[in-house]
């Protein structure tokens, strides 16, 4: 397939990226029944819907991430932001994910982590958590923010690009990223995540922005 369409650029109507990979290209750890539901139905969901709340308004003529910050915190605009993030959140999940994934970053990443982190133990202990406390639906980042790296968690659509932060990775926590594989247990879709799915290239070429 394609290369991934960088979540950064684009202008409307949006039109859903193709996946960086097959639908059953993560499999076992994520099989491509929840990829086909995930991105094919939830994903294009968002994308219809941005289109049709856009259409005719300011926002027409925006990038995808002016909508989503120019939307955010806007209670008129709460509908837009939830569906203009969620395009967002979602591209940058399928690119945070390749086969034959995991393992540790490299390069100049890697040196930050073990400083942010006191090693890259200490950084998947605190993304796992932060991804296994967060109530209901979300996400966990790993963002840079005033030029340090940070792990965060976001509630439903939010997302780090409406903070002033800079996205480096992410996980989706959503029910629907992971309950067809794994049912409630989300800390076993974590563990797969981090050790077998992690695109440290997608990464490295974030924090290389």
């Amino acid at each position: 397939m394609s290369d991934p369409v960088s979540p950064n650029t684009g202008t409307l109507p949006l039109v859903l990226p193709r996946l960086p990979y097959p639908e059953d290209a993560l499999e076992p750890h994520i099989s491509a029944k929840t990829i086909g539901f995930h991105y094919g139905k939830h994903h294009q969901a968002y994308a219809d819907n941005t289109n049709k709340l856009v259409k005719g308004t300011p926002f027409e003529n925006l990038s995808l991430e002016e909508i989503v910050r120019k939307a955010a915190g806007d209670p008129e605009n709460a509908g837009l932001f939830n569906n203009a993030a969620q395009v967002f959140n979602h591209t940058f999940y399928w690119q945070s994910m390749k086969p034959n994934g995991g393992g540790e970053p490299a390069g100049e990443l890697a040196e930050k982590i073990k400083a942010a982190f006191g090693s890259f133990a200490g950084f998947k202990e605190e993304f796992a958590k932060a991804a296994a406390t967060r109530f209901g639906s979300g996400w966990a980042w790993l963002v840079v923010e005033r030029g340090k790296l940070k792990v965060t968690s976001t509630p439903n659509a939010d997302t780090p690009i409406a903070h002033g932060q800079t996205p480096i990775i992410t996980i989706d926590v959503w029910e629907h990223a992971y309950y067809l594989d794994f049912q409630n247990r989300r800390t076993d879709y974590i563990a797969s995540f981090l050790d077998h799915l992690a695109n440290w290239d997608f990464a490295e070429k974030n924090f290389a922005l």
